[in-house]
């Protein structure tokens, strides 16, 4: 299996993240993306590639124009305003109050923010941008006919939403990557989203539509970041009525009953019978991850990837979560490994 990375995942290096009340080192760093391409090359999993450069345009197809103009100079903007510490929301459009976007850097973070524990850096831009253009470049090579891809994106993409940032998330890779191929002669696309935290973005892009299938399986949002979405009786609405499946699951779930919903995702998504399938793929779901509560072990992906691979589709794996950094590697590596021992 080709993985497609690319260093400049690293220029995403913010320092402080607002957790338990206290500014810590974020969980989100570079030493996640590092450890699972260390993994990947030691197993020689298959060719790891730099990605292509696919412009903004497929990014604009998704998101909205003046957030993606927004995550471009909020950091700029931020040092012009004096602020010395990173860029991080004080402040929102709660409900019953005004949603003009304000002029001032700190209201335009609030406005633009779903989730105040991510920081906006130097490089945060640049980063975003290479790791949507990674998830692009996975696309394409299922379009070139490719069974199966691991696009190692970072910073993640699942809780971007169209014109929202937060959960670590500033573009929505898997979501471009779908419309990317849909762009290029795909009818229906199927997203799986296995992190441990349901993907809030891609259900809020893909809400209103039928050509993509979106299906999460995640910690109840009762009891779970991101909280305002992901519960059962989300269906989609609109066209888009039936298209979004949430298995909402409690703490302390294991993995017989993980697989369970898994089992009936997988159903699912062969009777939708999409061109190809996009993996959300978070390793949160892991016993030890520090900000999770699922009880999967490491041989559990494995056999999960195992499953995936029954559906027998072109399938893009795109990196979400994972925060056991130290075995974030192995995790990960053991679904596409399970997945190719089963093709």
């Amino acid at each position: 299996m080709e993985t497609i990375f690319t260093e400049r995942h690293a220029l995403r290096n913010s320092r402080t993240e607002l957790f338990g009340g206290q500014l810590v080192e974020p969980f989100e760093r570079p030493s996640r993306a590092e450890y699972i391409i260390d993994r990947v090359r030691e197993v020689a999993l298959g060719p790891v590639n730099e990605p292509d450069d696919f412009g903004m345009a497929p990014i604009t197809a998704i998101h909205d124009a003046d957030f993606i103009a927004f995550l471009q100079v909020a950091w700029p903007d931020w040092q012009a305003a004096g602020f010395k510490g990173e860029a991080m929301p004080t402040v929102w459009p709660a409900r019953r109050m005004s949603h003009r976007i304000p002029t001032d850097v700190e209201g335009r973070l609030g406005y633009y923010a779903l989730s105040g524990e991510t920081a906006i850096s130097e490089g945060t831009w640049e980063a975003a941008y290479a790791s949507a253009q990674v998830a692009l470049t996975g696309a394409e090579r299922i379009n070139q006919g490719a069974r199966a891809v691991f696009s190692l994106c970072r910073p993640p993409g699942h809780h971007a939403a169209i014109d929202m940032y937060g959960g670590y998330c500033f573009v929505n890779n898997a979501a471009v990557a779908a419309q990317h191929l849909l762009d290029t002669g795909a009818k229906r696309i199927a997203i799986l989203d296995v992190d441990f935290h349901h993907g809030n973005g891609t259900q809020d892009i893909f809400d209103a539509r039928d050509d993509v299938l979106f299906i999460s399986l995640h910690g109840d949002p009762m009891d779970a970041f991101p909280h305002f979405l992901g519960h059962a009786e989300e269906t989609g609405t609109g066209a888009g009525d039936g298209y979004t499946i949430n298995y909402p699951l409690p703490p302390k779930t294991d993995f017989a009953t993980w697989r369970a919903a898994l089992q009936k995702a997988l159903a699912q998504i062969k009777d939708y019978a999409p061109d190809a399938l996009i993996v959300s793929l978070g390793v949160d779901t892991f016993e030890t991850d520090p900000i999770s509560f699922f009880k999967l072990k490491s041989d559990d992906f494995t056999t999960y990837g195992a499953d995936i691979a029954t559906l027998n589709l072109p399938t893009l794996f795109v990196m979400e979560g994972g925060y056991d950094i130290a075995e974030i590697g192995v995790n990960a590596v053991n679904v596409l490994q399970g997945f190719e021992g089963a093709s």
